[in-house]
């Protein structure tokens, strides 16, 4: 009787086995090979966040696992499959844009088209002709072609009827020297050219993953043979350490958030005291903020870009008088305007330098040298208004608002930085949920070469959004290397936890 009733028990034990699902259902793992980091990788993420436009100018591990390549510590991207059968292509995963492109095979004269995959449509039993043309321009260039659509293969998930863009033309030499063949966008259908409904919506729409969530791990290691990991539908416990700290998105499109202060070492900058918008995009590999702020990192590690004679001129003859007004309490968005630096309507965004659309009238009166005054004098106002929150005396805080001025970075280059002292550099915070998130030294800095040939670079660049999207803060790769980040679509929200 006994030996019956554990056979029986034995039985039933199996087909419970048989019946629950296993942990690694949904998980496809792939090991990629990885780049190091590249003076000229380093260099085009910079000019490409100076393009016409950065922000896109649209008109448990219970999960799909796609391992992402770390190119030039920049470029992390996964191979998926379009078409039956499936032609491979390397993506870039970018939460930052929303459609999916591939090279077409009808691309005839852009080099960047010949030396990638192309998609034939000719080849695969699932493809269904749509041919709507569409065009989606980036901060690094454009491109243009047609809507298909087909099946795609995202790790072991087969999305069925996607509709994407076949790119006819690449308009910019940073995609032909590219180590990736296209873009899969993470971002949401609010962006969407041609309204396309992202990969991700599909997958949900599909039942192709358990949860409504997806989540990115970023291997910061260079010596690493995997550069990171994006897990659709769960979060893999293995990536993080402790809990996720979860902000609502404040604005669908972009995965947008407000943050908090921003702190260089332990003393406030000022600019985010009330907030500021930020945007979590994997696609940018850098930390991109407004130039006053980015100055102000740049000064306190030691960086140097471009010596800006405007804002030393702005501070040697007007630094004595904007204190006065400062301290007199005039509002600092008048402050320019009052010293006649700045038109007296629709003054430029004092958070940004850049002129609105708005704004843009006013100052046609203005020649070229004195738009660049009008900008150098709203930086020097934010700066001396940051410091007389310290209580710093006059002479002190214009010295090093001078100093500010040698610190303004490079909008086409880099920030170069003295390997030597890196230890002595302050820690770098985000308040994020009210809570401090510290990005080190070594974190932040970017290091390329060996040995003597080691070259350090500031993983800062400088990104002015004028209102009402800005201030704008984009966190990129070296922001998502450190902290594990989790896209919560269902609850629409996004968390970040330290990186295991």
């Amino acid at each position: 009787m006994g030996h019956k009733l554990l056979q029986m028990t034995f039985c039933l034990w199996a087909i419970t086995c048989l019946l629950l699902p296993s942990p690694s259902v949904g998980l496809s793992r792939i090991t990629l090979k990885k780049q190091r980091l590249d003076l000229q990788g380093i260099k085009a993420a910079r000019i490409a966040m100076h393009g016409e436009d950065m922000l896109h100018n649209f008109g448990s591990s219970d999960g799909e696992v796609m391992p992402l390549k770390n190119y030039l510590d920049a470029q992390y991207y996964g191979v998926i499959g379009i078409g039956s059968p499936p032609q491979n292509f390397t993506v870039i995963f970018d939460t930052g844009s929303s459609n999916l492109w591939v090279p077409s095979s009808k691309c005839y004269f852009s080099i960047a088209c010949y030396f990638h995959s192309k998609y034939k449509s000719s080849r695969s039993s699932t493809y269904t002709k749509i041919g709507k043309s569409c065009e989606i321009n980036y901060g690094s260039g454009s491109i243009s072609g047609f809507l298909s659509q087909d099946n795609v293969k995202v790790g072991g998930l087969v999305v069925k009827d996607q509709v994407f863009i076949e790119a006819t033309r690449e308009g910019s030499l940073t995609f032909a020297l590219a180590k990736f063949d296209g873009i899969l966008g993470l971002g949401f259908q609010e962006i969407s050219v041609g309204n396309a409904t992202p990969v991700w919506y599909n997958m949900l729409n599909q039942d192709l993953v358990r949860e409504d969530v997806f989540s990115f791990w970023l291997n910061r290691d260079p010596l690493a043979q995997v550069g990171g990991e994006i897990v659709f539908g769960g979060v893999d416990p293995k990536h993080y350490k402790g809990k996720h700290t979860y902000v609502p998105v404040s604005r669908k499109g972009y995965w947008q958030f407000d943050m908090g202060d921003f702190l260089i070492g332990n003393h406030s900058t000022g600019v985010c005291e009330t907030g500021c918008a930020a945007i979590v995009d994997s696609g940018t590999s850098l930390l991109a903020g407004p130039t006053t702020v980015v100055a102000e990192i740049n000064q306190a590690i030691g960086a140097r870009g471009v010596v800006s004679a405007e804002c030393k001129e702005v501070v040697s003859q007007y630094g004595d008088l904007i204190w006065q007004l400062l301290v007199s309490g005039v509002l600092p968005d008048k402050v320019c305007t009052q010293i006649g630096l700045c038109p007296l309507k629709g003054v430029q965004s004092m958070s940004t330098g850049i002129e609105t659309v708005v704004d843009k009238k006013n100052m046609e009166g203005l020649s070229a040298g004195d738009k660049v005054l009008c900008t150098a004098c709203e930086m020097t106002v934010i700066w001396i208004q940051s410091q007389l929150r310290q209580k710093e005396t006059k002479d002190r805080v214009l010295n090093y608002v001078n100093e500010l001025c040698e610190s303004l970075p490079s909008p086409m280059g880099e920030s170069a930085i003295d390997c030597a002292k890196i230890s002595e550099m302050p820690h770098i915070t985000f308040t994020i949920g009210d809570k401090p998130f510290k990005l080190t030294p070594e974190q932040y800095v970017l290091k390329t070469g060996e040995d003597i040939t080691t070259v350090c670079l500031s993983g800062f660049t400088a990104l002015d959004v004028p209102p009402p999207r800005g201030p704008l803060w984009i966190l990129g790769d070296v922001f998502m290397g450190v902290y594990h980040t989790v896209f919560d679509y269902g609850n629409l929200e996004i968390g970040f936890a330290e990186a295991a």
